[in-house]
């Protein structure tokens, strides 16, 4: 296998430029676009030439990853019209592959971190002479997700819908956004219109009795829909927890890139990554958080598992818990804010504006 589909768009959009003007995939996670790590890993793999298909934004890739050359890759862009889904966007670019009818083509999402041992994937998928094989993986809680049971030797026997029952939930294996596909199998998707993958492309392919094999590797996942999840997903990286060739420094604690300034006594915790030309003053707190470049926490700031974008400035004795906080936004000292809160790039918030905790 050398060659990919890395598919960007669709439903992760969830990090909006109200909070952050990068749009997600673009957005640093442990030092570096999120895209990078996919593209490394898949590098690391055996991958030459790699087809980016995008329904969103698409202009603000290229003239950053340009023709991958940097990355050992040969990268081709694609563009929808108008937004195909996931098997529209395969089929849509299937004239930029160059593999034979029977050779494997290894797709995967631009919205999900993971380490799965994509060799591993491609052996099952030729050693079980599947039409497609695919990734799953194990949740506690599959209510979420649609489910994915195989049988005994891993083939795959249905798609099921989320389920609604206890009595529905037949097995805790869901489809984990990565597949191997016979190449000769894409076409054969419907050209000109939106396709799903999961609820017609592979429902199909087993009601006419194609092979779909699955192949269980419950190593890291992590889908980044939310910014919650994309914050955790930088701090594994820089942990370790994650595995990506590119992370631009040691794994530990703290990742402090070039430029940046963190005072002696401030402490960084968690995998906290802090950009370039970003300043952490005098006992600042970080832990789990990512600061985007030349942003400022102030003296004695306290920020948990929060987002900080690029040219924002977060007050002293400020505490923040689970935040996102716009480019350029403005968070006075002595604020509080938690849960989910989110404060549009540019936005002015005074100092002592805000609090969470009990008047008691």
């Amino acid at each position: 296998m050398t060659e990919a589909i890395l598919l960007v768009g669709g439903k992760g959009t969830r990090l909006r430029p109200m909070t952050v003007h990068t749009p997600k995939p673009m957005v640093p996670a442990a030092g570096v676009p999120f895209l990078t790590h996919q593209l490394a890993r898949a590098r690391a793999a055996g991958v030459e030439h790699i087809v980016l298909a995008t329904s969103y934004l698409a202009e603000v890739f290229e003239p950053y990853f340009g023709d991958g050359s940097s990355l050992g890759l040969h990268i081709e862009y694609v563009t929808e019209r108008e937004p195909l889904g996931t098997g529209g966007a395969i089929r849509n670019v299937a004239s930029r592959l160059r593999s034979g009818p029977d050779e494997p083509v290894l797709i995967f999402n631009g919205d999900i971190l993971t380490g799965l041992d994509i060799p591993a994937l491609v052996d099952t998928h030729e050693t079980s002479g599947a039409d497609v094989s695919l990734h799953l993986t194990r949740v506690e809680d599959p209510r979420a997700f649609g489910l994915v049971p195989t049988d005994p030797t891993g083939r795959v026997t249905a798609f099921l819908e989320k389920p609604q029952t206890p009595e529905e939930i037949v097995t805790d294996q869901i489809n984990a956004g990565a597949y191997v596909f016979r190449r000769s199998v894409i076409d054969t998707i419907p050209t000109g219109r939106p396709v799903s993958v999961e609820r017609e492309t592979f429902p199909e392919l087993l009601a006419t009795g194609a092979h779909l094999q699955g192949m269980v590797d419950s190593t890291y996942w992590l889908d980044l829909g939310t910014p919650q999840a994309f914050v955790r997903g930088s701090a594994d990286l820089v942990l370790g927890r994650a595995p990506s060739p590119a992370v631009p420094g040691r794994r530990g604690d703290r990742l402090v890139l070039a430029g940046a300034t963190v005072a002696e006594d401030a402490k960084l915790t968690g995998g906290t990554v802090i950009g370039t030309g970003a300043t952490v003053a005098e006992g600042a707190r970080i832990d789990g958080s990512v600061v985007l470049d030349g942003a400022l926490v102030e003296a004695g700031a306290v920020v948990t598992d929060s987002l900080i974008g690029a040219g924002a400035r977060v007050g002293a004795r400020t505490v923040l818990h689970g935040a996102v906080i716009g480019d350029g936004a403005r968070v006075g000292a002595d604020n509080e804010l938690r849960d989910g809160v989110r404060v549009w790039c540019g936005a002015r918030l005074p100092d002592g504006a805000v609090r969470f905790s009990s008047d008691q």
